[in-house]
């Protein structure tokens, strides 16, 4: 099947005339390299945040993708600048985050130049992300011990799902040298997810705490979403795409057929809206779950939506689409309606607005009041990756 036969609304052209437009006006208003744009704050103005935030190497992963979308040499040279200023975050050993922080920067300029020093530092930041790999409980700590957010639980060794989007940086750095320890951390962390943050019908989990000492599982609750026993829009992209670029470098079909049932999960969901961008979680003021934040339904009109965990998983679609022949049409078709719907006025900007990001309607925390309804950097750059993998596909 080929993506011709349905003739989707999906215009690549026209984004990337929208993109160049709003990205240049981001690099003319970013001119402070330690500083990274994120999103919109609550005032309305461009929200910028530091070297240490998890979302920092999303910017310079942005430009990469506009380059190999263009092919212009100008998206080339600022994503050098963005990506080397990143440099230090190689040595961090306390964010679990370095996947995102350093693989969507500098795995991408790896991808670009094959600049040896870039791969260097790809290496160096797998060895600082494993020294967060408890062998007890077979993970890689996500958060330092701390309590629940909302303060009801003591989180011993957090871990969330969305750890497993760093795990990419790990299988790379054992490709890269030659030493399985870094793919055999990122299976271990992978199988205990699968173990504890995955439901029956392939829901999942935000939080899995465990105990230290004994590797015993303790409480499974959440944090971005709605209720404990809820399930987060982005936290159940995270895992799709997540377990698609597990079985990727495994081969292993227990990943793969997880991949299945979280994308199915997904998409045959009954509150999953006709336009196929997810309400920020699945659960919302349903019967049976009850959140853990003093939840008011009537300050919002309409649930608000996560076009960031519709973007993830239009880009883990069009991968997943080539490891399951039987579903391969159904998946593709369902990416297009995603894309259709991110490249529709609902969701994409309109140029000099929406501080120069492309897709509006994305939900960063909403039980913490945090980043809703607006823009998000990351959105963006699963959005630019979906849609340079749906021009790879097409052609």
């Amino acid at each position: 099947m080929s993506f011709a036969q349905k003739k989707p609304n999906i215009n690549v052209g026209n984004t990337l005339l929208l993109a160049d437009k709003q990205y240049k006006n981001m690099l003319q208003v970013s001119q402070d390299l330690t500083m990274y744009p994120r999103t919109q704050a609550k005032d309305g103005t461009l929200k910028y945040v530091g070297i240490k935030d998890w979302t920092g190497g999303f910017w310079p992963g942005n430009l990469w993708y506009m380059y190999e979308l263009t092919k212009d040499n100008y998206w080339k040279q600022h994503a050098l600048r963005w990506t080397e200023s990143l440099e230090k975050n190689q040595f961090n050993t306390s964010n679990h985050d370095l996947g995102f922080m350093m693989y969507c920067s500098y795995g991408n300029a790896y991808k670009n130049t094959s600049n040896p020093k870039y791969k260097e530092v790809l290496i160096q930041s797998a060895k600082s992300l494993i020294s967060r790999f408890n062998p007890v409980i077979g993970s890689i700590e996500s958060w330092n011990s701390r309590k629940s957010w909302d303060g009801k639980t003591f989180w011993d060794y957090p871990v969330i799902i969305d750890n497993l989007m760093n795990l990419e940086l790990l299988f790379f750095a054992s490709k890269a040298t030659g030493d399985n320890i870094y793919k055999d951390i990122a299976i271990k962390h992978a199988e205990t997810s699968l173990k504890y943050h995955i439901r029956p019908d392939f829901s999942t989990y935000h939080v899995v705490n465990y105990d230290t000492l004994s590797g015993k599982m303790l409480h499974r609750q959440t944090c971005q979403g709605y209720a404990d026993n809820s399930t987060w829009a982005r936290g159940q992209a995270w895992a799709i795409y997540g377990y698609t670029m597990i079985y990727r470098e495994t081969q292993d079909k227990k990943f793969l057929n997880a991949a299945i049932g979280l994308t199915d999960f997904f998409l045959k969901h009954k509150n999953l809206p006709k336009d196929y961008i997810p309400y920020w979680d699945f659960n919302v003021n349903e019967q049976g779950y009850k959140p853990d934040f003093k939840y008011n339904a009537s300050i919002y009109k309409e649930i608000p939506r996560d076009a960031s965990a519709a973007a993830v998983v239009a880009s883990a679609l069009l991968e997943l689409c080539k490891y399951s022949p039987e579903k391969k049409t159904y998946y593709i078709n369902s990416a297009q309606k995603i894309l259709e719907s991110l490249s529709s006025p609902k969701y994409l900007a309109q140029v000099g607005t929406n501080n120069n990001f492309l897709l509006k309607h994305s939900t960063g925390s909403l039980p913490h009041n945090e980043e809703v309804n607006v823009p998000l950097v990351y959105a963006d750059y699963y959005y630019l990756e979906a849609l340079l993998r749906y021009k790879n596909f097409n052609n």
